[in-house]
């Protein structure tokens, strides 16, 4: 008689839930840091004008019972011990009585989230940068349109309905355990990354009312700030009294489960990978500080996330931030607002991309894939040294969706040197290598300036859908110089939110504990040390391509 899943898995196990900007996901986690089974659901995003991105939490919420129950399958769920949650930093909106309430111009009830890319909010995050408060110097010196008190001043401003009524404003990952257990807490995480509260390592743990007074959100005040969070709670630290019996029935879960305060999505990912065991692959990082380790989290986004032990602060790369992502440290993110969502567009939009999905379908491959596997012999064709040199006259600046870091300039555009009449398959693979090259320079762009504010790197480590290209891996260690780490579980931002559950479990004594026991190293990609004259010419004129822009933009501005 075969085994059933109930008869083989460990007694202890996690769930990961990662809510992404288009899916979300469930992992069973045992208690090594291994993946049982993984489950995913779609999520819709709404687009109603240019720069506009809007999402439904009932939505999100279903998504996930499917996704939790997915992943659970026939386990029993007693076995089940703790419950994690991380996801994009999006807003949600409730009203008093924790239903959704309209963010959208068309007024659909609900479309209550406004998405963490959403670029509504230009005009208040620039009033409010004008502010020069204090509290900015933890986030670059410039708030980001993508945080939530730009957004939070854009409803007031232009939905005086829905602010008028609006009880609660959560981060989406705070959603998500409020959902689940009934407690109304915040995770520190999203509140000093994204809403500007105040924490360091003294102890302190406030809201600065000077901040939202100035700004024009001085309401917020209220009541001890209770729409926006009185509570708070590090990552990992238990929720409530855990899954409430109706959230249990909804998961397919144990009323009482313990649940792990939850974190943002890309420091799910530094948690799940960061603390990696490297003895073995002789990388500089062996026998070094864990802040000598830089985890990006590249998917549609990309983030570049830092640890210290005292505050660093980078002009244009947010924070410091205080016990965010590691327990104790200080953490900045560097990032880049698309990087695979810019991919997509270059190939979606060649006009040979038909001809490419059509090739990739026939070899059984990805496009991506294809492109890759194209290159080398693109390259023998024109006898050129290195696929990498096809890019030596086609040059690219890749913030088409405007620079998060190191310049914080959401109004830089997308700019491309070197085009042809081509319309070939060759010229498309061409272009993705060069804009593959164009976001790692943009990379190595936030690493000096990381570097330059006190930072020391050794070594990287990658996890996220993009960090399953091996062009973009080796392009991003030859342009850096640096090795990188891929962790043995590659959906690594899933273990990261179960080691939150198992923290909040008890299963192990804290977070620290936690990501030394369940997050382990997989391969390594090492640079290749004779492209580096190469990519530093082509870093000279990515850097030259920027000025140029600012000069236009100059001579332009009065026309």
């Amino acid at each position: 008689m075969a085994a059933t899943d109930a008869d083989i898995v460990p007694e202890d196990l996690f769930v990961g839930v990662d809510v992404g900007s288009g899916s979300v996901r469930a992992a069973l986690v045992d208690a090594s840091g291994t993946i049982l089974k993984t489950c995913q659901h779609v999520i819709k995003i709404f687009e109603p004008q240019p720069g506009y991105y809007e999402q439904s939490s009932d939505n999100i919420w279903e998504a996930c019972r499917t996704a939790v129950k997915g992943a659970v399958g026939d386990i029993n769920p007693e076995k089940v011990k703790g419950v994690g949650f991380d996801a994009t930093c999006s807003l949600v909106v409730l009203d008093d009585k924790f239903q959704s309430i309209t963010v959208s111009p068309i007024g659909c009830p609900t479309r209550n989230i406004i998405m963490w890319m959403d670029h509504r909010a230009e005009a208040q995050a620039n009033s409010i940068n004008a502010t020069k408060h204090e509290v900015l110097k933890f986030v670059g010196g410039q708030m980001s349109l993508e945080m939530e008190p730009p957004k939070l001043l854009w409803l007031k401003q232009n939905m005086p309905n829905t602010w008028s009524k609006a009880g609660h404003f959560f981060d989406l990952s705070d959603f998500m355990t409020w959902k689940a257990t009934g407690a109304t807490s915040r995770s520190l995480c999203t509140l000093v990354c994204k809403w500007a509260y105040q924490a360091n390592s003294e102890g302190a743990r406030h809201w600065d009312d000077s901040f939202w007074q100035q700004i024009g959100l001085g309401d917020l005040i209220e009541n001890n700030y209770a729409r926006v969070g009185t509570e708070v709670l590090e990552p990992g630290k238990p929720v409530g009294n855990g899954l409430t019996a109706e959230a249990a029935k909804e998961l397919g879960l144990c009323e009482g489960t313990a649940v792990g305060t939850g974190i943002i999505d890309a420091h799910a990912g530094g948690v799940g990978m960061m603390a990696c065991n490297v003895e073995g692959l002789n990388l500089p990082c062996q026998d070094k500080p864990i802040t000598s380790r830089l985890p990006i989290i590249c998917g549609t986004s990309s983030c570049h996330m830092a640890v210290n032990q005292d505050p660093l602060f980078v002009p244009g790369v947010w924070g410091p931030y205080y016990s965010a992502m590691h327990p104790g440290l200080w953490s900045n993110e560097g990032g880049q607002s698309i990087t695979g969502k810019l991919i997509d567009h270059v190939l979606h939009t060649h006009p040979a991309f038909k001809e490419l999905e059509n090739r990739a379908s026939k070899s059984g491959e990805s496009v991506y894939e294809s492109l890759n596997n194209m290159l080398p012999s693109i390259a023998a064709l024109r006898r050129s040294s290195s696929p990498a040199t096809l890019t030596k006259d086609l040059h690219v600046w890749p913030d088409y969706h405007g620079n998060r870091s190191p310049l914080a300039d959401p109004t830089l555009t997308g700019m491309i040197s070197g085009l042809t009449l081509s319309t070939s398959i060759e010229d498309l693979a061409i272009k993705y290598l060069a804009t593959v090259q164009a976001l790692t320079h943009g990379t190595k762009h936030i690493i000096d300036a990381m570097e330059s504010s006190g930072h020391k790197f050794s070594t990287l480590f990658a996890c996220g859908g993009l960090s399953k290209n091996s062009l973009f891996l080796q392009v991003h260690a030859d342009i850096t110089g640096l090795p990188i780490v891929l962790p043995k579980e590659t959906e690594c931002v899933l273990v990261g939110s179960a080691i939150l559950g198992a923290a909040a479990a008890g299963h192990y004594t804290n977070v620290q504990e936690a990501m030394a026991k369940m997050s382990k190293a997989g391969s390594v990609v090492w640079p290749n040390a004779r492209l580096q004259d190469y990519y530093a010419r082509k870093h000279k004129v990515f850097l030259k391509m920027l000025d140029h822009q600012l000069e236009y933009r100059q001579i332009m501005q009065d026309a």
